[in-house]
């Protein structure tokens, strides 16, 4: 496969993962996996809410089951290569499959911001204009929002990664992380390449600061539209349907900003896991909680379809 046959020195790489004694690794792996099927019955949870329950077939609820498919995809990017790397003795992640996980995992990511950019647009037009909602908002625009997302998504790292894979890696091959990162890979190529890290520095952050913006638009103009209402039982219920979104934006944006909104070399190899290990494994498994018991409707089909 030619988009991963420069590495002239380097075949693999070193994920050390979290180094620690064997009965901790143990512990890390039951604890991991538990979180990962946890994460898998949440989010299918709610596709399967969605899917069968009529009521919620509309655009709020059809953004929200793609969103949680979206999850699902993005955590199994990095959780079952972690819990293999674990029971690793030699830890060893080829060539091309780092890079496709790093590929993976930040196209994902980006897919993400923009998700819950449209879901906040979905939001503004359902409270700040509800009634030209129904015709502005069709199933139709809904879908290609939709599609759009995935595409952008996937196409936003595409050149990066393209640029990165064909550069040459020399020396260590180690990794201190449990996943590709742009930094750790970039520290280890033969030759240093300003122009990609200047390419790789103004992508990655761009998708979250647009989105973060247009997101902070839209709640602005929410919460103008929301204080104008005369009720108290009117502005409660207007924000009861933004609370979960706000929640999630919040625990996504407030983990990457760390990680990413400043200079890779700032950070600790400890805190750069912990910090990702927040938003890539514990965010997708709060998310369907958060959406779940906030939501009546979601709660409803949920307790219906479980037996409640």
């Amino acid at each position: 496969m030619k988009l991963f046959s420069n590495s002239s020195t380097i075949t693999g790489f070193i994920l050390l993962g979290f180094p620690c004694p064997k009965e901790e690794q143990v512990l890390l792996f039951v604890l991991f996996s538990v979180v990962y099927l946890l994460t898998l019955m949440g989010n299918g949870s709610i596709i399967c809410a969605v899917r069968w329950d009529q009521r919620l077939h509309t655009p709020m609820y059809i953004l929200l089951a793609n969103f949680s498919f979206l999850e699902i995809c993005y955590v199994t990017s990095t959780v079952p290569n972690m819990l293999a790397n674990i029971l690793s003795d030699t830890k060893v992640i080829s060539f091309s499959g780092c890079f496709l996980q790093f590929y993976f995992f930040f196209s994902l990511g980006s897919t993400e911001c923009f998700f819950l950019a449209i879901m906040a647009f979905d939001r503004y037009l359902a409270i700040c204009r509800p009634l030209h909602y129904p015709t502005i908002m069709t199933g139709h625009l809904c879908t290609n929002l939709v599609v759009g997302c995935w595409v952008l998504g996937f196409l936003w790292f595409l050149i990066p990664i393209i640029i990165i894979s064909q550069m040459s890696f020399c020396g260590s091959r180690i990794i201190d992380h449990f996943l590709c990162d742009p930094g750790p890979l970039l520290a280890l190529t033969c030759k240093k390449g300003p122009v990609v890290e200047v390419i790789f520095s103004i992508l990655s952050p761009l998708p979250l600061i647009i989105v973060f913006l247009f997101i902070i638009m839209s709640y602005i103009l929410v919460l103008r539209a929301v204080l104008k209402v005369p009720s108290e039982a009117g502005r409660r219920k207007a924000f009861s349907t933004c609370g979960s979104h706000l929640a999630v934006v919040s625990l996504f944006y407030g983990s990457v900003l760390v990680m990413y909104g400043g200079p890779a070399s700032e950070h600790e190899a400890g805190m750069q896991k912990i910090v990702t290990l927040f938003y890539s494994v514990m965010t997708p498994l709060l998310n369907p909680v958060i959406y779940s018991l906030r939501n009546k409707d979601i709660k409803k089909v949920l307790q219906k379809f479980l037996g409640i």
